[in-house]
């Protein structure tokens, strides 16, 4: 696999002179929860050292699947309360949402129910969106284990995003009937496999 890099950019491309379809992907979840690390790190294969809180990002991602190049697009957005009028500009047109929790953020698990999936239903109700469990590799640090033990938490397991997945109604399968109608499953399977070739688009 190439190795990925992402770009800012407009919202279509062009290869070889012909106009590809863009795949908006636009992720949301609360603030802090790694949604910037996981754009970066699919796109860049730069994992941020620092939080830095994002207003606003795009990152255009080329996807090679079957041998046909794809355009996908990675809409990062703001998490914190401050943003919520602002957010919702983002989600014109598009084509899947991932909502992003951490496993370490108990709190930012119930958001997901509590305001993520009821913001998303009420400005793109017919968009299909996959939950994301995010900062996996804190389950094991002592001071994020320290500091749950302080709260009167754990952290959240495998089965509570399963739970989650099926209160919330998210699922592949509906997300991928949802891209095949119009004509977005390949691209949509492609970001999904480690395999998938990924370079920096050209506009």
């Amino acid at each position: 696999m190439s190795r990925p890099e992402g770009s800012q950019g407009s919202c279509s491309g062009r290869a070889g002179g012909a106009e590809k379809k863009m795949l908006k992907c636009v992720v949301v979840g609360d603030g802090a929860v790694g949604k910037t690390c996981l754009l970066m790190s699919y796109a860049n294969d730069a994992f941020p050292e620092e939080y830095v809180p994002t207003v606003f990002d795009h990152y255009a991602v080329t996807v090679t699947v079957g041998g046909k190049q794809h355009l996908l697009g990675l809409y990062d957005t703001a998490g914190q309360e401050d943003y919520n009028q602002l957010r919702p500009l983002s989600y014109p047109n598009t084509d899947v949402f991932l909502i992003c929790f951490s496993v370490v953020n108990p709190a930012s698990y119930h958001n997901v129910q509590e305001e993520w999936v009821p913001e998303l239903k009420d400005c793109m109700p017919h968009v299909p969106y996959i939950l994301i469990g995010t900062q996996i590799d804190l389950r094991d640090d002592p001071k994020t284990l320290a500091r749950l033990l302080y709260m009167k938490e754990k952290p959240l397991t495998y089965e509570h995003g399963v739970k989650l997945a099926k209160a919330v109604q998210s699922d592949l399968n509906s997300v991928l009937h949802a891209c095949r109608r119009m004509d977005r499953s390949p691209v949509l399977l492609g970001v999904l496999s480690p395999d998938a070739e990924r370079s920096q688009s050209s506009f």
